[in-house]
């Protein structure tokens, strides 16, 4: 596996790749690809604002509870393991089921097709905050109702924007392999399993069209959307604020509540100091549930040649005084 930056320089340019299109025409706004975006963004979040009052009126199962939490970080970690650490940065190698499993993994979480979210990540890495950046909430500016407005694009706005990002360019390597270029486009079709398991689960074990109702809302709607909002969180609040212990050239910071909803991911200044770690909580009591199962395949013999931090490589990254002070001169860091 080659990492992001390799495959960003020696991808060819988008009209000489002789492969189709890894997604459904997400260059496109009104696309089927977009409009499923829509639909499955807008749905779930209405559940989870409806959330609080129904379960509150008529409570939540262990049964849905249980669904809920399973096929949260079932996706969740489908996308921090799979798409994230695995696919775009090649943080580790891994045999073909555990590519193909991660592949079907991520795409449970209802995030977009494989290739667009691999393709859309790896340009974020060249372009971190900085013009060029799809989803930097430092896009309007510094000012506060900038920020603001900054922070509802890193979200989720960027998503409905026209497609800036040539796939044939940042993801090469993903559009070449037949079978991961299958399970992107086939981002509806996974959209549709990761919907009708809870609620098929549900009804199954109780035997009724109300325990398939409940389990369809608490395991499928309310799951994908508190999936959706932590993972966007990592775009916008972890570029907008945490602490900065690590170099970076952006905005990049850790955001401890968020650790563990987020596999992880939320130790995000020190995967943008270090981007191909497989490990971004390297520091004590920083839970990384991800780098915890990334080294569970390796024992298992799934996973090989994993690119964990040393001691030295972590402390080569440390930021010094000086660095930490123009970082929160720029507004960088905050407490």
């Amino acid at each position: 596996m080659t990492s992001s930056s390799d495959v960003i320089e020696e991808a060819p340019k988008a009209n000489d790749t002789p492969y189709p299109s890894a997604t459904l025409g997400g260059e496109q706004k009104r696309s089927i690809e977009q409009i499923t975006l829509l639909l499955f963004i807008t749905v779930p979040f209405l559940a989870l604002v409806a959330a609080v009052p129904l379960a509150w009126g008529w409570g939540v199962s262990w049964l849905d509870l249980g669904l809920l939490v399973f096929f949260y970080f079932l996706g969740c970690h489908g996308i921090t393991i799979g798409f994230h650490r695995y696919f775009t940065h090649g943080s580790f190698k891994a045999k073909r089921p555990l590519r193909i499993a991660l592949a079907v993994m991520g795409s449970l979480a209802v995030e977009g097709p494989l290739v667009r979210w691999v393709a859309d990540h790896r340009k974020h890495h060249k372009f971190s905050d900085a013009e060029g950046d799809p989803h930097s909430p430092w896009r309007f500016g510094e000012t506060v109702p900038a920020l603001m407005k900054g922070l509802w694009w890193a979200h989720i706005g960027w998503m409905f924007d026209e497609e800036q990002t040539p796939q044939d360019r940042y993801a090469p390597d993903l559009i070449k392999d037949p079978a991961i270029r299958a399970i992107s486009r086939q981002f509806v079709y996974w959209t549709a399993v990761s919907l009708v398991l809870p609620p098929l689960i549900g009804g199954l074990v109780t035997m009724s069209w109300w325990g398939a109702f409940t389990a369809f809302f608490w395991g499928s709607l309310v799951r994908v959307a508190l999936l959706h909002h932590v993972t966007w969180s990592i775009n916008s609040i972890c570029h907008a604020v945490g602490k900065r212990p690590f170099k970076s050239r952006d905005r990049s910071g850790n955001v401890w509540w968020l650790a563990v909803l987020s596999c992880g991911e939320s130790w995000h200044n020190l995967h943008h100091a270090d981007p191909t770690s497989a490990r971004h909580g390297v520091m004590r009591g920083q839970i990384d549930s991800s780098a915890r199962f990334i080294r569970i395949f390796e024992l298992l013999g799934w996973a090989y040649d994993v690119r964990w931090p040393s001691r030295s490589r972590i402390d080569s990254r440390r930021n010094t005084p000086d660095d930490g002070s123009r970082g929160r001169k720029a507004g960088a860091e905050a407490a």
